[in-house]
């Protein structure tokens, strides 16, 4: 999902399109036992974010696994230091953005977006979704995700459900739709 929005950012003329991931809490053994050390090795390639970085750029579009209807708690810290963003208004008037991925149809999609949103209202930041004119949201020809308020798979936890391309071909229209509205507010 990370990788589509990316390609669909950069495909504005001029968008700098960086990708990250956010620093794992979990000791390695747990992470182990829940069998997920094997795939974060497919994100090795992927920097850690350093929050610093979130002050350099002009449109921020974060994604998340829910849990339990909200963010992962890995993202939680990380944004739980932002403190000093918030502080000096470092974020405020940046655009803002946000995709999930759930485990079950109806794992909280929604919910884990609108309440990330939450936070980047108190940044100060113009937040952006997924208008209608995306026609993969209207899709009912098969189980997917996607929201007015973001791109969203459902991908199961043991890797036998991937996004599917309509959910990916609206993460692509996400990060294209969040270029734009960044280029025009930055012009």
């Amino acid at each position: 999902m990370a990788e589509a929005v990316a390609e669909g950012a950069r495909s504005v003329e001029g968008a700098e399109v960086e990708l990250y991931q956010v620093a794992e809490t979990l000791p390695d053994e747990v992470l182990e036992k829940m069998g997920a050390k094997e795939a974060r090795k497919s994100f090795a390639h992927v920097p850690v974010l350093d929050v610093k970085q979130l002050a350099e750029a002009d449109a921020i579009i974060f994604g998340t696994p829910t849990r339990f209807g909200n963010m992962a708690a890995q993202m939680r810290t990380m944004l739980d230091a932002t403190g000093g963003h918030w502080k000096n208004g470092a974020l405020v008037g940046k655009v803002g953005s946000v995709f999930a991925s759930t485990a079950t149809q109806h794992g909280g999609q929604e919910t884990t977006i609108t309440s990330f949103h939450t936070t980047l209202l108190h940044h100060g930041m113009v937040i952006v979704g997924v208008p209608y004119t995306c026609a993969g949201l209207t899709v009912m020809d098969e189980i997917t995700g996607g929201t007015p308020y973001g791109a969203t798979t459902l991908a199961k936890d043991d890797g036998s459900r991937q996004p599917s391309e309509n959910e990916l071909s609206i993460a692509r229209f996400q990060g294209k739709h969040v270029a734009e509205i960044t280029k025009k507010l930055c012009s």
